[in-house]
């Protein structure tokens, strides 16, 4: 039922302006669901934020893929290039959200593309702060190189497949060791492959990890160990070679001289 009486207008915007004032208060208090979601993008330092950082992304993939795959390779490529540690935590994310064999080529891709950006800004920028900082590293490094000269490129795969081996600061000294892009690019993409590989597979079931110890256990640092090895028996072999070859070509120009006396 409608009441007769004059109707105040003064009233009505005031009740409008305190609807939205209480409107404008609620969505303070509840901030949106996005602004949640971006506050918790970052760089995960322990195994529950990337657990939670997978569940988000995974969520968000559903209807967004395209801009995970580019927020995920320019995270990637941003840690790379700058030799900021991390890289494990990524490989096992590449798992969780692509799967072992699409995050595999695209962890290994990531890889190779990320460390020869090192390389690059390394050699344009960083050569003289390097050998400044680390000289006694360079030093030795650059020595077993020159060791290895002849069979470089079983030695820089033996680098990357030992587990142990600071993938950082090979990338950020190769160029001081006058090591060729393109050799540095394959021997990445190969000599990485493995541990990219364990990684990854281990994001694929990141849901039953409960520790980073299972990524890192002993039987899978003796397995790196044992590809490391076998990738120096054809170094070994061609240093071997080189030798006997060398060592029969002096003999062969000693006897020529000797002959060339005797006459």
């Amino acid at each position: 039922m409608v009441k007769d009486g004059p109707v105040n207008i003064n009233e009505l915007p005031k009740q409008e302006h305190e609807g939205e004032t209480r409107k404008s208060n609620d969505e303070e208090d509840n901030p949106s669901e996005m602004e949640t979601a971006a506050s918790r993008l970052k760089f995960p330092s322990d195994l529950d934020e990337l657990k939670e950082m997978a569940e988000l992304l995974q969520f968000y993939k559903t209807q967004h893929t395209g801009y995970v795959l580019l927020l995920f390779c320019s995270a990637y490529l941003y840690k790379q290039a700058f030799a900021i540690p991390g890289s494990s935590f990524l490989n096992i994310l590449a798992g969780a959200l692509f799967g072992t064999w699409y995050g595999l080529l695209l962890a290994c891709v990531l890889t190779t593309v990320g460390a020869t950006l090192c390389f690059l800004l390394s050699q344009a920028f960083g050569k003289q702060h390097i050998v400044r900082l680390f000289p006694d590293k360079v030093a030795m490094l650059q020595k077993k190189v020159e060791e290895n000269r002849s069979s470089l490129f079983f030695f820089l795969l033996f680098l990357r497949f030992f587990p142990m081996s600071p993938n950082w600061f090979l990338n950020m000294t190769s160029p001081i060791l006058n090591i060729p892009v393109t050799l540095f690019f394959m021997a990445v993409f190969i000599g990485l492959m493995p541990y990219n590989f364990i990684c990854v597979q281990t994001g694929s079931m990141l849901s039953h990890i409960s520790s980073l110890d299972d990524l890192f256990s002993w039987s899978v640092v003796l397995k790196l160990l044992f590809i490391a090895c076998v990738a120096l028996l054809p170094g070994a072999l061609i240093r071997k070679y080189s030798t006997q070859h060398l060592h029969l070509d002096c003999l062969e120009t000693n006897g020529l001289s000797h002959d060339k006396k005797n006459r």
